[in-house]
């Protein structure tokens, strides 16, 4: 069994370099949530992308702790890591935890919030019209409506249609096809964010093992 000073630096190096790539995931699937529904305030995915961008700056101060058999380094990197652990996990699980209604009404709050060149944006990316009305009551004259919504016809002809389908008359409303996109951001962001938290689970644990090691090379003295 690998229970070695030596092996178990080297573990503890390896295991730090592997949540740096972790990160990089972690940030790339945030981002991908919050860029795949622009509309909305997707406040837990920002919180994912937080745990990643933190867990960046937490990798580079395990490596140092590691490299070096820095005791309070290591002592204030398991410490760090385990509260990590704690974040991500519960916002992972809040990700997996919400429903439809939730979603919707995220949605919704985050449609309200935003001006009209972003409802523009997603109307043409997602080829649909307004949040939830149809495409002839979509064109709303009161502009102060949160609910408002720019115009989804051009010279009579509606834009969300696509040349090659000239049967098209009506858009759906943008809610019915963010609704499966969202749905994918939060299980996507849920599960990659609670498969990597055990991870630091296992950096606290070998790390507690790791400073508890005497260094073979080093002044029996010095040792905390």
């Amino acid at each position: 069994m690998c229970g070695g000073f030596t092996c178990s630096k080297n573990a503890l190096t390896a295991l730090n370099i592997l949540y740096i790539l972790v990160a990089f995931i972690l940030i790339g699937v945030a981002v991908y949530g919050r860029a795949s529904a622009k509309v909305t305030d997707l406040p837990i995915i920002g919180g994912i992308l937080a745990c990643g961008v933190f867990l960046i700056l937490i990798s580079i101060l395990g490596l140092i702790g590691a490299i070096k058999h820095h005791q309070v380094l290591l002592f204030f990197y398991m410490l760090i890591l385990f509260l990590l652990f704690l974040v991500q996990f519960s916002v992972a699980c809040a990700c997996l935890a919400f429903n439809t209604e939730q979603q919707a009404h995220l949605a919704k709050q985050g449609w309200m919030h935003v001006g009209m060149d972003i409802k523009a944006e997603v109307q043409e990316a997602f080829s649909c019209c307004g949040f939830s009305q149809d495409l002839y009551n979509a064109t709303v004259k009161n502009v102060t409506d949160p609910m408002a919504n720019p115009m989804c016809r051009k010279d009579n002809i509606p834009q969300c249609c696509k040349p090659d389908n000239p049967d098209c008359e009506t858009c759906s409303p943008c809610m019915e096809i963010l609704e499966s996109t969202i749905s994918y951001a939060f299980k996507l962001c849920g599960g990659i964010g609670l498969f990597f938290s055990f991870t630091e689970f296992l950096g606290v644990w070998l790390t507690v093992r790791y400073r508890n090691q005497k260094d073979p090379r080093a002044n029996p003295s010095a040792f905390l």
